[in-house]
């Protein structure tokens, strides 16, 4: 059965008693449909003195272009706590347009490890994307039409930077010219995931706290360099009210029943890559444990969750799950190649000891990045049905002598909850181990002295080189008072480096920094290396060619 059928076989429970699940009350529920619906922020304030759950993080190796089931084992897993008698929620990243339509096809899970209704979640769900873009966008149109009518202000329209967003993936949008009075000026589009609303919208605690950080949005400087806000074009109070219903967090729930949270999307690799602040902190209140899946590797998402996330927030995870599989190992040993669409080669889905031999280095980089910030580690060994018996023992064996309290094999996408329960209880002992928390810099350190220690310690960098422009962004950024920010790094997933060709534990290398952004609302400064671009585009056979209506039926045929 496809993923599609498995998840229309599936007889949901209507989102109430999923809400009912979470102790909440029936009018701290707005429905959307049967299925789904939005959790009022006064739960939050009732549930306020409640204690706290067990955080816990899902993470991953360095993935092959298919990705490594990190997504099916964050929903696995918390089937599998429930399973073994564990109250437990899972909170995910809402699917981007991008990726479904681009080279996923969907990314709601897959197999008998999915979140539902996955057809609704994958598209439009809620309607939370498209309000970030307009959000985005109307700050965009405020920018121009103050150029228009005199600017007031003084901005300089040289050196502004703030993009405009779409929620598809279009190369050809990377860089544009605005024509306004006859006069021509460079801009450019993101993707809506790498948009500085999203991120704000992931990480405010609050109506309040989203009206805030959309005032700070830094857009450019003036011609005597102070800097320009979303406040000073008395756009900020508009974009909230755009927002406003999406910063309520989305609940559906697993095939198995499990509450599930799926709120805003930033991707890993471009932006901060983790669901919402807001759905952790309701989630968080209403279970034993709650699992959440942070973007790509632990080089990435993980990393920025722990550094920007956690410390900001104030929570603190008890344990993190590193998702390896056989075949990304293998092909981190130089045993084949992947291409998405393409079969994956015998060489890396058969038997091949020397190639995963070769490769483990590039698991114990992910094992040593978890345990850098003080937190137990347990190796989720995502088994796929050929793989060879004798291989996942020895890579478990291995997972423990590199440092992981412990490592279990979950086969959750053939067999759901079940096939987790192993690691589960792996969890659940990883959890009550002692843990000394601590973020890997100090805020106040210099911008180059965060980027550099991200690069040597997480990616095994020999040092960083930045060029002129990322010069020139970060002597900014000291100007107009933001040097003490965090940093959220954007890279390729497919290596420890920056450079996607290089696989395994790559030592050596030089990390380019091309330019680093200042999201002055979101709380960060991106740091952008060489080859990175915010505007995906498509691949030569995209995804949405197979993605439709069935004529005869009018149902969905293509995702996955």
């Amino acid at each position: 059965m496809t993923d599609l059928e498995i998840a229309r076989a599936y007889r949901p429970l209507p989102i109430q008693d999923i809400a009912k699940r979470l102790g909440l009350s029936p009018d701290e529920l707005h429905p959307y449909g049967r299925y789904k619906g939005k959790v009022a922020l006064s739960a939050l304030d009732r549930l306020k003195d409640k204690p706290k759950g067990k955080y816990i993080l899902v993470t991953a190796i360095n993935p092959t272009p298919l990705g490594e089931g990190k997504t099916t084992t964050s929903i696995g897993l918390a089937m599998g706590l429930c399973r073994v008698g564990r109250r437990a929620v899972v909170t995910l990243r809402q699917p981007s347009l991008g990726p479904v339509f681009g080279i996923k096809g969907g990314g709601t899970g897959g197999g008998r490890a999915q979140v539902f209704p996955m057809e609704e979640i994958n598209l439009h769900l809620t309607g939370d994307a498209h309000a970030v873009s307009a959000s985005h966008n109307l700050l965009s149109a405020f920018i121009d039409n103050h150029l228009f009518h005199g600017n007031a202000l003084g901005i300089d329209p040289a050196r502004l930077s703030w993009p405009r967003s779409l929620n598809v993936s279009d190369r050809a949008l990377r860089h544009i010219s605005l024509d306004e009075s006859a006069r021509c000026r460079p801009a450019s589009f993101v993707i809506t995931e790498a948009s500085e609303v999203m991120a704000i919208l992931a990480l405010s605690s609050s109506q309040a706290d989203l009206r805030r950080r959309l005032g700070q949005i830094v857009v450019g400087v003036t011609t005597d360099g102070k800097p320009v806000r979303a406040e000073d074009l008395s756009c900020a109070g508009s974009m909230a009210l755009l927002l406003k219903e999406a910063l309520l967090p989305n609940l559906v729930q697993t095939l198995e029943g499990t509450p599930a949270f799926v709120h805003t999307g930033p991707f890993g690799n471009i932006a901060h890559g983790n669901c919402s602040v807001i759905s952790d902190a309701m989630a968080l209140r209403c279970a034993d444990y709650v699992v959440t899946e942070a973007g790509f590797g632990s080089d990435l998402g993980a990393e920025k969750f722990f550094n920007i996330k956690c410390r900001l927030s104030g929570f603190v995870p008890a344990a993190a799950v590193v998702v390896a599989t056989l075949r990304a190992l293998k092909l981190h040993g130089g045993g084949g190649v992947v291409k998405a669409g393409s079969p994956v080669p015998v060489s890396l889905s058969g038997p091949n000891q020397e190639a995963l031999t070769r490769g483990f280095a590039n698991l114990e980089q992910h094992i040593a990045n978890v345990k850098a910030h003080g937190i137990p580690v347990v190796v989720a060994v995502n088994a796929f049905k050929d793989d060879p018996p004798s291989e996942l023992e020895w890579l478990r064996g291995q997972a423990c002598k590199a440092g992981a309290s412990e490592a279990a094999i979950s086969t959750h996408y053939a067999d759901g909850g079940k096939g987790s329960e192993e690691l589960a209880r792996a969890v659940i002992r990883a959890a009550d181990l002692p843990a000394s928390f601590s973020c890997l810099y100090d805020q106040a350190w210099p911008t180059k002295k965060k980027i550099e220690t991200i690069a040597t310690k997480m990616y095994g960098a020999s040092g960083v080189s930045f060029e002129p422009q990322a010069e020139e962004d970060m002597e900014l950024a000291t100007q107009l008072g933001y040097e003490r920010l965090p940093v959220c790094m954007a890279k390729t997933p497919l290596s420890l480096s920056h450079d996607p060709a290089l696989k395994g534990r790559p030592t050596g290398f030089t990390l380019p920094i091309k330019e680093v952004r200042l999201l002055a609302g979101a709380g960060f400064l991106t740091a952008v290396c060489s080859g990175i671009q915010l505007m995906p585009g498509l691949p030569k056979k995209p995804a949405g060619e197979r993605i439709g209506l069935d004529p005869q039926t009018g149902e969905t045929v293509g995702l996955s």
